[in-house]
């Protein structure tokens, strides 16, 4: 192609597109047409280190499952039986990816959250009660505080259930439907819910999770032990069908669930790699949808090359 000696005038860039055989072969040939440039610029495409390292805080949120199912705590065949090697399969989830996603929170302070088990002192049935019992300040320091809270917290609390999601779903939600005010990628939620079993509240969770695709927020679900998630499966969407009650559709995929027991033999970095996996994806395509970028973004390459 060749350039327009008089681009200039006309648009910021025109370019002749020129075929060498028809110009050999015709004498009055020009050109196969002319491409003119209107508008060029260079956007930048923001990475998931980018939105990191440019300020955006990732509020990690734990909600662990304490419902009958699970098995009386005491007994060693109960998921929340901790061996006397000081483990079970709730503490090694909440230790494998916690270790990973705290590095990306600043603060390091979790708010811990049970759900379907009785709690004192009146013995009713909660499905968002903080592990540290303190409604006003909810919050673990680091992923240390938060195993500490959850064997505290064990043996004061009655098994129960059932087993609800729409409920810390819908708490988180309302903290990151506050962040839609945010000018700047600069807040987004990942919920991880660590569970036995079957869910009970199916279809408020769905709602729950629809409402939740439009906000900056993320939910891992880790399934321990050995029951039917299929139900998990279909939260997970990757097939791009989760709908609400009313028909309304997910915008995007914000659930990734994972069960534990493929994970039993492998390295603890396995687990935290195949959790976290879609997270980074989720929160650029919800910042580049709302078209925000980080807080301190890294300075764009000029177009033109020059300082």
């Amino acid at each position: 192609m060749k350039r327009l000696q008089d681009a200039s005038r006309t648009s910021p860039a025109e370019f002749e597109c020129i075929n060498s055989k028809k110009k050999q072969k015709k004498k009055g040939y020009k050109n196969s047409g002319v491409v003119c440039v209107k508008l060029c610029q260079v956007v930048k495409e923001y990475t998931f280190l980018d939105y990191i390292m440019g300020g955006c805080q990732i509020n990690f949120t734990v909600a662990v499952d304490f419902t009958g199912s699970n098995g009386d705590p005491r007994s060693p065949d109960s998921l929340h039986y901790i061996s006397p090697q000081g483990v079970n399969e709730y503490l090694s989830a909440i230790w494998s990816v916690g270790n990973v996603v705290q590095d990306y929170d600043s603060d390091k302070m979790f708010p811990a959250f049970g759900f379907g088990a009785q709690i004192p002192p009146t013995w009713q049935v909660s499905h968002e009660f903080p592990l540290n019992f303190n409604p006003t300040s909810p919050f673990c320091a680091g992923i240390e505080g938060v195993v500490e809270a959850y064997r505290v917290c064990l043996p004061q609390v009655k098994l129960y259930g059932p087993t609800n999601f729409s409920p810390i779903i819908n708490h988180v939600a309302c903290f990151a439907k506050q962040a839609l005010q945010q000018t700047t990628a600069s807040q987004y939620y990942v919920l991880l819910i660590i569970t036995d079993g079957v869910i009970t509240d199916m279809d408020a969770t769905r709602d729950a999770i629809v409402n939740a695709s439009r906000l900056p927020m993320s939910i891992i679900i880790v399934g321990v032990g050995a029951a039917d998630f299929s139900a998990m499966e279909f939260l997970d969407g990757d097939d791009g069908h989760l709908s609400s009650r009313a028909g309304e559709a997910a915008l995007r995929d914000i659930v990734q669930f994972v069960p534990f027991r493929q994970f039993q033999n492998a390295p603890r970095e396995a687990l935290a790699k195949s959790v976290l996996a879609e997270v980074p994806s989720q929160l650029m395509d919800f910042f580049r949808t709302m078209k925000l970028n980080p807080p301190n973004p890294s300075p764009a390459p000029n177009a033109a090359g020059t300082p």
